[in-house]
Parts: C-alpha cells; structure tokens; sequence
C-alpha cells in the first residue's frame, strides 16, 4: 500500500541540463564568495567541492549544512558562517541565483502528478538531493511551477543528515513523512541516486530514458498520475 509520494527534483519535475545548470552555478557562486571570503576564486570553488563531498559521504548525526561548513572552513582557513559572509550569500541567492533558471521549466505532467497525489490523499515529499541550502531549493521549485505548499516535507542541506544515494536520505524522509519506507513511492530519473531507494524497502517508478534499469514501474509522469490512480 502506497501513503507517500517521494518526487525528485532535477531531470524529473523540473526539466533542467543539470551539468550545464552546475557549470552555470559555480561560475556564478565563486565570484561572488571570493569577493567577501577574500579567497581566490579557483580555491574557493576547490573548497566547495570538497565539501561537497563531504555532506555525499556517511555522516549521520549531522546535517548536510554542518558537515559542509566544516569542511569548508577547514579548506579555507575562513568561516562560511561568518555574519558579512552569510549576508553574501544571501545577496546570492536572492538576487543572483533567479538569473540561473534560463530555459529550465516544468517536466510535462509535472503539476498534475503531485495534484494528483495530493488528491488521494497521499503524503508528498520533494525528495531532491540535499547539497544545496532550502532557498536555491524552493528558487528551482518555482522553475518547475511548483509551490512548497504542494509537499509535506522538502529536502534539504539544513535539516537533511546524508545525501542519495545513502539509505539514511530515504529512511530519514520516511521518518520524517510518519510513514514506513516499505509505504513510500520514489519517483526519480536517476538510475543510481533515485532507484536506490529500493535498497530501504522503497517502490520506485522511474521516468528516466536509461534502458535496462532495476525498477518496479517505469514511464512518463503522465503514466504515474494514472498508476497512482488505479492503485490507491
């Protein structure tokens, strides 16, 4: 029996070139750090990617925000938590990061899907993968002519304590929904950091192009908003 919906973000509500978008991003966020940090640009982009790998690997106990501020600090020498630096990235966000969305726009089906779960009275989650802070979050949310108010919960690096594709993301989602793992849906385009959802006793659908992948249902988001139908 299915009580909750997990949506990802990126390739599957919102069409988006996630390696064009990221390219985009860093060209945008290591200027605007290195100004405040006092940091060259080439060192801090450095440093967040190793923080970045930091908050991807085992670390439960932690949020995702902490762990990646440690590891900045510790590549730096500076805090990423400072008051002048945090009014920085704010500005970033805010102002800067909205210039980014270009021709990322709603996956077809996108809106109807989640109404539709939301219509049976299922739990939602926008399950994306929690690297980034909820601002940049809710920012391509919109993109995706999405609201926050269509999920029950949102992932992200604040309150998030592991990254896809560790079990901990999608147990702790579950946990956080109030409902068992084994009742949840994951509903991705990535055939290693969604479908490992499956590992935890989660169902998949899979609305990736890949062929071959390991998943219970396999189609369009128009195709899920049918299933969900039929099935709840």
């Amino acid at each position: 029996m299915i009580e909750a919906v997990l949506f990802d973000l990126d390739g599957t509500l919102l069409d988006i070139d996630l390696q064009v978008f990221l390219r985009e991003y860093f060209d945008a966020l290591g200027p605007a750090l290195s100004g405040v940090l006092g940091v060259p640009t080439d060192a801090v982009l450095d440093a967040v990617m190793q923080a970045t790998a930091a908050m991807c690997a085992p670390h439960e106990g932690q949020t995702n925000m902490s762990v990646f501020n440690e590891a900045f600090t510790a590549a730096t020498g500076t805090r990423i938590d400072a008051p002048d630096v945090l009014d920085a990235i704010e500005t970033f966000y805010r102002v800067t990061f909205p210039s980014l969305r270009s021709t990322h726009g709603p996956r077809p089906g996108a809106e109807e899907c989640v109404a539709t779960a939301r219509a049976l009275g299922l739990r939602t989650a926008l399950a994306t993968n929690p690297i980034f802070p909820r601002v940049a979050i809710v920012e391509r949310l919109r993109w995706a002519g999405l609201e926050t108010g269509s999920f029950d919960h949102l992932t992200s690096y604040e309150t998030s304590e592991a990254c896809k594709p560790l079990p901990r993301y999608f147990r702790q989602i579950a946990e956080d929904l109030g409902v068992p793992a084994e009742s949840c849906l994951m509903v991705g385009d990535d055939p290693i950091l969604d479908m490992a959802a499956a590992d935890v006793g989660m169902q998949t659908f899979y609305v990736g192009d890949a062929p071959g992948v390991s998943s219970r249902w396999t189609g369009s988001l128009a195709d899920l908003s049918g299933l969900l139908t039929r099935i709840v």
